[in-house]
């Protein structure tokens, strides 16, 4: 699953800063962008770990644009890391849905463009439009 962060650079005297617009709370550093990036990705998959075994959902991620209006990110650097957290929702299961020719295309057409596929992005949608 992707998510939105905001990265603060780092000085000789301060160490990089990370946050996760998206998941109130988390948040990480690093001494270089390298060790930044490896550990907000160990707290993203920490983070969403616990929201799952306290019955938690994760929150609906807002736009890159809602974030990028915020203060409190102001001259951060915006990125996206791809964290495999869909282990914490349990095994998957197959089902027979039946959907229109025209828009199975569109579908498969937009998940091929990102990367995703016709399952991730059904799953992501819904994610999206459920919260």
């Amino acid at each position: 699953m992707k998510f939105l962060i905001a990265i603060e650079r780092g000085t000789d005297e301060h160490a990089w800063g990370v946050a996760v617009p998206d998941l109130p709370g988390c948040f990480s550093a690093g001494d270089s962008l390298a060790e930044t990036m490896a550990n907000v990705q160990e707290a993203i998959d920490l983070h969403v770990e616990t929201l799952i075994e306290d019955g938690a959902s994760i929150p609906a991620p807002k736009s890159l644009d809602a974030h990028h209006e915020s203060k409190e990110y102001e001259g951060w650097i915006w990125a996206y890391v791809d964290v495999p957290v869909e282990k914490y929702f349990g095994p998957a299961e197959k089902i027979n849905i039946t959907v229109p020719k025209a828009i199975l295309a569109r579908i498969d057409e937009y998940a091929k463009k990102h990367g995703q596929s016709r399952s991730g992005f059904l799953v992501e949608a819904a994610r999206t439009v459920m919260g």
